[in-house]
């Protein structure tokens, strides 16, 4: 089923959704009330994906992907970096770069620094604590900021195609789309035939998914002006330790 215009979830139905259908989509005002914040502190975040490193592991030998890393560990409103350490997937759940230890430049302090970055994480976490039942335990955090242009012709979002990520919940949050079209978004359920396409076009609009319950992807974009991109934040949270921890 494709949806021009996203499926907004309202605020009150956040945990309900996730429960019925395995994802959420929240608009930026959702968020900005969850944050408690005002547009303006979420936009000062955009400039900071004009620094972002190129990704120098896709098996595909595409130069198409910027990224920088960084993990956090959230207990209650507490959040704290962690030391800098390599992004790793088990191969069932990255066929195409999973097993590989990836260490990619990490998310630049003063990005990390800003108030709004803790308030993002955390309200995040606390509306994936509400899905489990206001469960306590504390979440571990990747956040994943990504670049994708079309300086080669097409960039490709999810270069392993429709997947899970091995965590708990993932949060797909669009930071802006310049001089390109696609980047569709779809997602599935895990174990069976419903889904839903869509595609997101507002800043700050963030699709919360129960990592066990659906599968996604996004599709490729191709170029519309010579500076075609589509930026993004990616935060899982994983509970009882990162992947790849013993």
């Amino acid at each position: 089923m494709t949806t021009p215009v996203p499926p907004y979830t309202a605020p009150g139905h956040i945990s309900a959704a996730l429960h019925g259908d395995g994802y959420a989509l929240l608009s930026p005002q959702t968020l900005c009330t969850l944050i408690g914040c005002e547009p303006a502190a979420l936009a000062a975040l955009t400039p900071d994906w004009d620094t972002l490193a190129l990704d120098g592991y896709l098996k595909d030998g595409g130069r198409y992907r910027r990224r920088r890393h960084s993990c956090f560990v959230q207990d209650g409103a507490s959040l704290q970096q962690t030391p800098h350490r390599a992004h790793w997937q088990p191969l069932e759940y990255n066929a195409l770069h999973g097993g590989m230890h990836r260490l990619f430049e990490p998310i630049a302090p003063a990005t990390v620094a800003r108030p709004v970055w803790h308030g993002l994480l955390t309200a995040l976490g606390q509306l994936c604590s509400d899905a489990r039942g206001g469960a306590p335990a504390p979440w571990y955090i990747e956040a994943h900021q990504f670049r994708i242009d079309t300086t080669d012709g097409i960039g490709r979002p999810t270069p392993e195609g429709a997947h899970r990520d091995g965590v708990d919940f993932v949060a797909v949050i669009l930071i802006g789309r310049q001089q390109m079209k696609g980047g569709e978004t779809r997602v599935f359920d895990a174990d069976g035939p419903n889904g839903q396409r869509f595609t997101l076009s507002t800043p700050w609009s963030v699709l919360l998914l129960d990592d066990a319950r659906v599968i996604h992807e996004s599709t490729p974009i191709q170029p519309l002006g010579p500076l075609g991109h589509r930026d993004t934040l990616v935060l899982t949270y994983r509970a009882g330790q990162f992947q790849g921890e013993n």
